[in-house]
């Protein structure tokens, strides 16, 4: 019913930004994207940014379950919507471990975690899907899975984008002095 889609963007680590793209039955809920500037890593580690940038988006989730224990996949979470089924990350087996550990340590359960990994070439059809139960598929560039799962993962890349240049735009017209 609901998919997240992490993703992050930087230049030789300036300006990193993580973003979070959701979509349901009907396609992209634009409302619901988030944007997470993400500081205080050393520039260019990926894996720390995408730890930080899970952390803040599901940590509000925990928060609001409080005693009543942590939310289910599906279930309304008044602070942020509604949590995932299914979560993608745009990454490999580092990526996807840093998603499961910020699951673990906030309790949550339910959400499936699938890594997308760019194929050798980087083509678009050869990505490789690292499955929650360990297994990696390729489904090839016919398979409308994959297909859908491209969509997600190319918004979640544009928006990451998007977010980043204007960053480092902003970075660059401001001055110290000032």
């Amino acid at each position: 019913r609901r998919i997240e889609c992490f993703d992050i963007s930087h230049t030789m680590g300036e300006a990193t930004v993580a973003s979070c793209v959701v979509f349901d039955a009907e396609g992209p809920v634009r409302s619901q994207y988030r944007r997470f500037n993400i500081s205080g890593i050393e520039p260019g580690d990926d894996y720390a940014a995408m730890h930080q940038a899970l952390t803040r988006r599901f940590r509000r989730a925990v928060a609001v379950a409080g005693e009543g224990g942590a939310p289910a996949a599906g279930k309304p979470d008044k602070a942020r919507g509604v949590l995932p089924d299914v979560l993608l990350i745009d990454g490999g087996a580092g990526q996807v471990a840093q998603a499961n550990e910020v699951l673990g340590e906030l309790g949550l359960t339910g959400i499936a975690v699938v890594g997308v990994a760019k194929g050798p070439a980087r083509r678009p059809g050869d990505e490789e899907l690292l499955l929650p139960d360990g297994r990696k598929v390729r489904p090839g560039p016919e398979s409308p899975a994959l297909q859908l799962v491209q969509q997600v993962r190319d918004e979640a890349h544009r928006f990451a984008i998007t977010g980043h240049r204007g960053r480092r735009a902003k970075a660059r017209n401001t001055s110290r002095l000032e």
